[in-house]
């Protein structure tokens, strides 16, 4: 087992993986405690059975530069396999300003070819690679040094098995005609936009229970600040507040810091200093918003004009639908997707792209009342009415 320590040996392996057609890659990081991810190993693997085709980066070593790895994910000759690569590609863009290309992710790819929703590695492990992973070490303090054998081969297996997954579902995704399902659902994951955090609309993932712009633009003011001071300081959103103290401050409105006092939800770190000062700064910027200038909730599914007997007739043709292409129901469309397609909605996901084709212009036909559906033993067929 190779761990590479110098700037100098992770260029010679960069410079040998643009020899070959693609490179797997993974990463071990911690984010309890951080605002941003803390990378604390980077693993790379190319074709080959040879020790040095594998190998475990250590960038926690002093002088140690990631500029060659950089390099390699921006060289577009090489694919840059992963999977379930969100989470590593925002490490990638974050730290080196970079998104691999080409991307290739095996989880999206996975769940193209019929291995279900959100398959995980283990699985295709199995499936595929016809090994088992040894998951002793899958809670390893990964910016603990030394790290043992056992966690480092642990480390490794995410990049050489994945070797074999890669191959075998590039194969089936040529042979199926879906390489474009696969680039439409890897557009998300290579726009960088994805990976930038705007504070503004940070309140949008914050659940409420009110459509009252007054409220929302004190949960906007108060979430702005949150993600403002994590980022800035580094610490988990719920190490500032968490959602639930969040939206207690948006409906006591605290004017001092004895208001603050009063918060049965809001930690004690919170109720003195620089974020006392910022909620209340918060407050008072939401409070003096005009209402010209709430934020407008989205429209939300429950309140749609949803005809029940035709969602229900969008189930059975998603089920039909997804049983005759081999892929996973949720991935073509979602309960919500369906109750929107009922209530008349057209700007949907599911009614766009490969999905379209796949489930979309029947679904849009069904809507017109130009096609029915009729049972055949345990299929279901469409017929045009």
């Amino acid at each position: 087992m190779i761990t590479i320590k110098t700037t100098e040996a992770l260029a010679e392996f960069c410079q040998n993986a643009r020899n070959h057609p693609f490179v797997t890659v993974d990463t071990e990081f911690l984010r309890e405690r951080t605002y941003y991810s803390k990378l604390c190993l980077v693993q790379l693997a190319v074709p080959g059975d040879r020790p040095e085709d594998a190998v475990v980066v250590d960038p926690l070593v002093d002088g140690l530069s990631l500029k060659p790895l950089y390099e390699l994910l921006g060289d577009t000759s090489v694919v840059k396999v992963f999977h379930a690569a969100r989470q590593d590609l925002e490490i990638f863009f974050v730290e080196g300003g970079v998104i691999p290309q080409p991307l290739f992710d095996t989880q999206v790819a996975a769940m193209v070819c019929g291995f279900g929703e959100q398959v995980g590695y283990e699985t295709l492990v199995r499936k595929i690679a016809k090994q088992s992973l040894d998951k002793t070490s899958r809670f390893t303090d990964w910016s603990r040094r030394p790290l043992s054998d056992a966690q480092m081969s642990y480390a490794l297996a995410d990049v050489t098995h994945l070797r074999t997954i890669y191959t075998h579902l590039a194969k089936q995704i040529e042979k199926s005609g879906r390489k474009k399902w696969v680039e439409e659902e890897l557009q998300i994951l290579t726009n960088p936009d994805t990976y930038v955090v705007h504070p503004e609309v940070a309140w949008e993932r914050v659940k409420t229970r009110t459509n009252s712009g007054k409220f929302l633009a004190l949960v906007r003011e108060l979430a702005r600040f949150r993600e403002d001071y994590a980022r800035s300081h580094n610490v988990p959103r719920t190490r500032v507040y968490k959602d639930d103290a969040l939206l207690e401050l948006a409906s006591t409105k605290p004017a001092n810091l004895q208001d603050l006092g009063r918060s049965r939800l809001l930690l004690r770190e919170a109720r003195k200093g620089e974020i006392a000062d910022g909620i209340l700064e918060a407050v008072k910027a939401g409070l003096a918003c005009p209402p010209a200038d709430h934020p407008k909730p989205s429209a939300v599914n429950d309140k749609l004009q949803v005809n029940p007997a035709l969602a229900d007739l969008l189930r059975v043709l998603l089920k039909a639908k997804s049983e005759n292409a081999g892929v996973a129901q949720k991935l073509i469309a979602s309960a919500a997707d369906l109750d929107a397609i009922a209530a008349g909605m057209r700007d949907l996901q599911a009614l766009s792209g490969w999905r379209r084709e796949v489930f979309g212009e029947d679904a849009l036909r069904l809507c017109e009342g130009k096609i029915g559906l009729v049972a055949r033993g345990n299929s279901v067929d469409v017929f045009a009415l």
